[in-house]
């Protein structure tokens, strides 16, 4: 199962099994884009406590959590990565790399940092700012 999976648009999230799915999409995703614990806990709108819960996540044995919030940054996220994938389809260490890097956009800041210190607000203003470089 990669990140960017075409059928995550036509899961049933109500479903725990695909909602199991999506925890590993967004576990890879994580993986690609090198976050720390904290930062992947963060996006994810989850405790410092939760740490757990990534590792469960990780190894398919726990669902996303079906609430709007979590449910609204995993498709913010997966959206961005989208819109990395079709802006660099030629450059996989930019598209991975992207978040990380500083950008005059976001006031000198890195996407990652946007989206951390202004929580699903800054997940969503990154990926929609992907989405108008896209002409989107």
């Amino acid at each position: 199962m990669r990140a960017d999976n075409p059928q995550v648009d036509d899961l049933d999230l109500t479903s725990e099994v695909n909602r199991k799915k999506i925890g590993l999409i967004i576990m890879r995703l994580f993986d690609h884009w090198s976050l720390t614990t904290e930062e992947q806990l963060s996006l994810l709108g989850l405790s410092p406590k939760s740490r757990a819960l990534l590792t469960k996540y990780r190894k398919g044995r726990a669902a996303i959590n079906p609430g709007r919030d979590t449910l609204d940054r995993v498709g913010w996220l997966l959206a961005a990565h989208k819109a990395l994938r079709l802006l660099y389809p030629e450059n996989e260490n930019i598209r991975y790399s992207w978040i990380k890097r500083r950008n005059k956009v976001f006031n000198n800041l890195t996407p990652l940092q946007v989206m951390i210190t202004e929580g699903m607000i800054g997940v969503a203003k990154v990926s929609r700012y992907l989405d108008f470089q896209r002409g989107i």
